[in-house]
């Protein structure tokens, strides 16, 4: 897959605000700090597709963005920022799982984790519904490029244990360094584009 076009659809507020569209969705979902901004920008060519703040907290909507005019690509609000008050936070909390719940055309959620760092007890969260709710993620160590590359691996390994998946299904990526894209696009032509299998020739 390669990525021509990009735009910004819209933003919602709250459920009734969602987009109603026929189009394949792909979530991108993690902390507020983990760099889900600068992980779409990197997906789409665009550094200043999604705003990129050094403050995190800054998503608290649920903002679209078309994507070669084939699917959405849906950034959900950052969880687990503090400084904002209890109400506030179970507000995107409501809005992250109602998405998450409700969305027919979701086909894959992009679940951004910090590599340099064990996994926090709202990723735990996160990662447990999504693991029972049977919705397809792939886990991305964002911020590769900020630990050195011999530990890499065994920081993939570290994480993959703790997350109880093979070291295969962590993918690194670093948007600075602009490494990662090319198998996580990859994993989105899977899942938008699965093979079609001939019944008669399945048949024979």
């Amino acid at each position: 897959m390669i990525i021509k076009k990009t735009a910004f659809i819209t933003s919602a507020a709250n459920g009734k605000d969602r987009i109603v569209s026929d189009l394949p969705q792909i979530a991108v979902v993690g902390k507020s700090n983990v760099g889900k901004s600068s992980f779409i920008n990197y997906l789409a060519n665009d550094s200043k597709l999604a705003r990129t703040s050094k403050a995190p907290g800054r998503t608290r909507l649920i903002n679209y963005f078309l994507f070669n005019e084939e699917f959405i690509l849906t950034d959900l609000p950052g969880y687990g920022f503090a400084k904002v008050s209890w109400d506030e936070k179970k507000k995107w909390s409501v809005l992250i799982e109602d998405y998450l719940n409700e969305e027919p055309n979701l086909k894959l959620v992009c679940f951004l984790v910090d590599i340099r760092h064990d996994p926090t007890d709202d990723d735990k969260i996160m990662y447990n519904y999504l693991f029972k709710r049977g919705i397809p993620f792939l886990i991305i160590a964002t911020k590769a490029d900020k630990i050195a590359k011999s530990k890499v691996k065994n920081q993939l390994r570290h994480l993959s244990a703790i997350l109880k998946v093979g070291m295969d299904n962590v993918l690194p990526v670093s948007s600075q360094e602009k490494k990662g894209k090319e198998e996580i696009l990859a994993k989105f032509d899977q899942i938008l584009y699965p093979p079609v299998f001939d019944d008669e020739q399945d048949e024979q």
